[in-house]
């Protein structure tokens, strides 16, 4: 499935590597109205997992997330849209622009600054993958990850339950691990992090805006 969000000037491909539709689309109309200065197309596998939740659920979507790279080359940057470093070293093998997951984006910002941040994410079995990604991109690892134990489409559907799930972990995040910035830890929580700001009182760091952020910043 192809969504397709069209500014102007650099070329971005936005992969989701699970192939729920209603997950592309909502990245592929949050890039329409915040990527300023670029020509982004959103895409996911044909098939494959629709979350990815498991172990055997990423090994699944590496060699699809390898395959769209390749059918769609030229562009000026890739940016996975997983929490979670799905394929990117192996990605950046294959092209010269630059290649980040919402993950890094998302960490490295909360790690600059400089302050307590809480990573709040959906399913308990990424919590591991997590806290690697955090020794690896803040040395510093002043993060906490916290899980709503809540499935990804779940979330991304906003279900009742899923919400008050979100609720509940942000509000431990602030009264708990003194956390001043949240950290959007899924795709299911792309274009958030504005609506509930003005909730919370707090930042938020939505891992998409971040890594188009750092790819402008490159250019």
């Amino acid at each position: 499935m192809l969504e397709s969000a069209k500014t102007r000037d650099c070329r971005l491909l936005v992969i989701n590597p699970n192939t729920n539709p209603g997950v592309t689309r909502r990245i592929a109309e949050h890039m329409a109205q915040h990527a300023a200065d670029a020509t982004v197309e959103v895409v996911n596998p044909a098939s494959g997992p629709f979350s990815i939740e498991t172990a055997a659920d990423r090994d699944c979507a590496v060699p699809a997330v390898l395959d769209l790279i390749r059918a769609n080359p030229g562009h000026d940057g890739y940016i996975l849209a997983c929490f979670d470093d799905i394929a990117v070293d192996e990605a950046r093998a294959l092209v010269d622009a630059p290649v980040i997951s919402m993950a890094q984006a998302a960490i490295e910002a909360a790690a600059a600054t400089g302050g307590p941040y809480t990573i709040v994410t959906t399913v308990e079995d990424q919590v591991p993958t997590i806290e690697a990604l955090m020794r690896r991109y803040d040395p510093g690892q002043a993060g906490t990850v916290r899980a709503c134990r809540v499935g990804v489409a779940a979330a991304s559907a906003r279900s009742a339950e899923a919400e008050s799930l979100l609720d509940r972990h942000i509000r431990a995040a602030i009264a708990d691990d003194g956390a001043g910035t949240v950290v959007l830890g899924s795709g299911a929580y792309v274009g958030r992090a504005g609506d509930l700001e003005k909730r919370y009182g707090i930042r938020f760091i939505e891992g998409l805006m971040a890594a188009a952020e750092r790819l402008a910043r490159q250019r």
